[in-house]
């Protein structure tokens, strides 16, 4: 099945960069592992076939060699925004959800993607971002825990659509409900330490915990989902504590939608299960998509044997650079042809109800679970 007709709604996805932090072959290469190891990037990321993919389908769409240099070239030798705006086009994503809380000096913000790109973006929160931007303002507990409640409670009409943990990077996903006076002790050792250095990095598990439980609580009054990091990452992440099925207690005391990111990769089925299980839970299949590359379809059809069509996610996670939003939906577009015509061909699925799956996980799930309204359109005029 060729979907290349479905435009996709991009979930979940991270700012793009500057083009000068990946105009050379070093600053290139480095984003196609989620390793930070310096030797892994100089050495290894270009043995992936993720990286060798990307530079076989980027010389076709430039017309140029399969070598890097010449990739590299090809790209420099246009405009960024007129290069941006093709592969974005060529890639049908008709919106982009996006998540500024990964940040650097070279990184574009809400403002400038919404020039940049050619279709909409809009903001999702991350809230350990948020917490740590308060610790340092804040002098008192009390006062840092009032103006976060404050700001997430009026997310939504702030014009942001999501909210996003990665509190499986930080203190992991078993979220418990500590009392308050234990979150204000973390508060006073990371007070000092924002003193000290100006910065706080949030990994107080009782403070983490405790702030995700207001957090949630103001996302149902506003229908907001959370977002979590689930499943692999950098090496930040401790697969151990990253497991979706630690998630279960919150799941279990909240009616507010949450969104299992990465499909929980490698514990995809434990995802499905999950939002096979409970109708406020959805399914993300991004970050797994595109890095497990040739097995991806092998991935997606154990999460679509079991999860409902209706919860599963489609969005690119991408960052950075473009290239990288355009292989995502690639990659995800193939993958996601590849299960559903065999699904056809096995005589488990209808045409016509794989063509309805593959709309609503490409877009249709997110337009209605993030209150966006209306369907997308394709550039072919195809209603998605």
């Amino acid at each position: 099945m060729d979907l290349s007709a479905i435009p996709i709604l991009d979930h979940h996805a991270h700012p793009l960069w500057r083009p000068e932090a990946t105009g050379d072959a070093a600053g290139f290469r480095r984003w196609f592992t989620e390793s930070t190891d310096p030797e892994v990037h100089a050495r290894h990321a270009q043995e992936t076939l993720f990286f060798r993919t990307a530079v076989r389908w980027l010389a076709e769409l430039l017309d140029c060699r399969p070598a890097l240099a010449d990739v590299l070239a090809a790209r420099a030798a246009q405009p960024y925004r007129a290069w941006v705006q093709r592969l974005f086009k060529e890639a049908n994503i008709s919106l982009v959800l996006c998540d500024y809380g990964y940040r650097g000096d070279l990184a574009y913000n809400q403002e400038e993607m919404a020039a940049l790109l050619p279709c909409p973006v809009r903001p999702i929160l991350r809230l350990e971002t948020l917490a740590q931007e308060l610790i340092v303002e804040q002098e008192t507990f009390g006062d840092m825990v009032e103006a976060f409640v404050a700001t997430v409670g009026q997310a939504r009409a702030a014009g942001t659509v999501a909210l996003k943990s990665i509190a499986a990077y930080r203190s992991g996903l078993a979220i418990g409900e500590p009392a308050r006076d234990e979150a204000a002790a973390a508060f006073v050792s990371l007070k000092e330490e924002a003193r000290r250095n100006g910065r706080v990095r949030l990994a107080n598990k009782p403070l983490v915990d405790y702030l995700l439980g207001l957090a949630v609580e103001q996302a149902a009054g506003q229908g907001l989902p959370v977002q979590f990091h689930t499943g692999f990452g950098d090496r930040d992440a401790d697969l151990r504590e990253a497991n979706p099925l630690h998630l279960r207690a919150l799941i279990e005391r909240t009616q507010t939608p949450l969104v299992l990111l990465h499909a929980g990769w490698p514990f995809y089925r434990e995802a499905a299960h999950l939002a096979s299980l409970y109708s406020h839970v959805w399914l993300d299949v991004s970050l797994a998509i595109p890095l497990a590359t040739a097995g991806i379809p092998a991935m997606l059809r154990d999460v679509l044997g079991m999860a409902p069509f209706s919860k599963v996610l489609f969005a690119t996670d991408a960052f950075t650079m473009p290239e990288i939003f355009w292989l995502a939906a690639r990659w995800g577009r193939w993958g996601l042809g590849q299960v559903l015509e065999r699904f056809v061909e096995e005589g488990f699925l209808s045409e016509a109800e794989a063509w309805g799956a593959a709309g609503a996980i490409l877009g249709e799930n997110a337009r209605g679970l993030y209150g966006l309204g209306g369907k997308g359109r394709s550039q072919s005029g195809v209603t998605g």
